[in-house]
């Protein structure tokens, strides 16, 4: 199984050498297009650094390493280019969320996949994580009636990944609805069954984050390390993470503003489904350590079943009889569990011309056009309809 990657980096190729390894033992590396040549080839496996070959252009990947596969693994501004050129090709796809960063971008992906033969996987993990999976079997089997209401939640512990990465040039993210709520307002749609067809949107910005701290400004040029509790040192001392080494400062210019264009310290959208149902969401990512949670409660006339994926616990409560439900699942995987299902998706995408992808092209769209649709409210405050796809 030869693969040929669109951006080399941790994520993608923590994707293929574990899970996709995992599953398919076999697989060789056998194309890139990356222009960090170096950095690339510092991830690449003994073997698959003696056969890689690095391209310019996907194009000519194609032709020349003939890959069974792709991964587009690229920063997220370039996820959308990338694909519609894979989109010409009847390979395999494995493509990074969010899969478009604006309304032009994803219009013209949309366009691109009308007649593709390209069979996609987009890295949506929590939608085919056992936890959510099983949820949505309890819903198809009744356990709460019809879906009326469903309350999503994420509190992330690692946060400040958001302002001293390159996650906070916002000219690639456009903000955290598409950079992480993307995930989550996917597993609601596939959970209620039904798409997001309206959103109401609030995001509070450079609260917590973000400032006017110099441009290039890292922690041991800082005469305030001793002091902010953002440190190497203090973060090592009061174990609030998410690593402790020289970073750059997340209150510095370089964070952006609220005119160029920056992440948002928290943010909430109240959202419509196409079925009548409704439900919110919110994202924070100033929280630490055992604060984290992210999961739902979801509601019907017949019951409510509730979880959190950092607990690996889902709760069963019937409304109409007196018995609750607890039941747990194993610990420590990746994304969840997530990744490895996305793994074995690609890897039957190969082997099967007529496997179908549980996460498609059409799910990626869905998602992107919804936080597209709640920038939108935040921005203008008022309701937003969400464009659907194929229409």
């Amino acid at each position: 199984m030869k693969i040929g990657v669109v951006g080399f980096g941790r994520r993608i190729s923590g994707v293929i050498y574990g899970p996709v390894k995992e599953l398919a033992p076999d697989i060789r590396i056998t194309g890139i297009v990356d222009p960090d040549e170096k950095g690339a080839r510092s991830r690449l496996s003994e073997q698959d650094s003696k056969e890689a070959v690095f391209y310019k252009t996907l194009g000519e990947m194609v032709r020349k390493a003939k890959p069974d596969a792709l991964f587009i693994g690229t920063r997220c501004n370039l996820h959308t280019p990338y694909a519609i050129q894979a989109a010409r090709y009847d390979i395999p796809l494995f493509l990074e969320k969010p899969v478009a960063i604006s309304m032009q971008q994803a219009v013209s992906l949309e366009k691109a996949f009308e007649k593709s033969k390209c069979r996609v996987v987009v890295s949506f993990p929590l939608r085919v994580s056992p936890l959510c999976s099983f949820t949505r079997e309890r819903i198809e089997e009744g356990a709460v009636g019809e879906p009326v209401h469903i309350m999503a939640w994420n509190y992330v512990s690692y946060g400040t990944v958001y302002w001293e990465q390159e996650y906070r040039n916002y000219k690639i993210t456009q903000g955290l609805f598409l950079q992480k709520g993307t995930h989550d307002l996917d597993y609601m749609m596939y959970l209620m069954g039904s798409p997001i067809v309206k959103v109401g949107a609030m995001a509070t910005f450079m609260k917590i984050f973000g400032g006017k701290k110099p441009s290039g400004l890292v922690c041991s040029k800082c005469k305030e390390a001793e002091t902010c509790l953002e440190s190497p040192a203090n973060r090592k001392r009061n174990r609030s993470g998410p690593h402790e080494k020289d970073h750059p400062c997340i209150y510095s210019v370089d964070c952006g503003s609220l005119k160029t264009g920056t992440n948002e310290d928290t943010s909430s959208a109240v959202v419509e489904f196409a079925s009548g149902a409704h439900g919110v969401y919110t994202q924070v990512f100033f929280t630490r350590r055992d604060a984290h949670a992210r999961g739902s409660t979801l509601s019907g006339y017949m019951g409510t079943l509730g979880f959190d994926w950092y607990k690996n616990q889902l709760n069963y409560t019937r409304h109409h009889e007196p018995f609750s439900d607890t039941v747990n699942t194993d610990p420590g995987m990746n994304h969840f569990g997530g990744d490895l299902e996305l793994a074995r998706d690609l890897v039957k995408l190969v082997k099967d011309s007529r496997f179908k992808s549980r996460t498609p092209i059409e799910t990626g769209l869905a998602s992107v056009y919804t936080c597209l649709a709640a920038k939108e409210s935040y921005l203008k405050g008022r309701f937003v309809k969400v464009r659907q796809v194929g229409q």
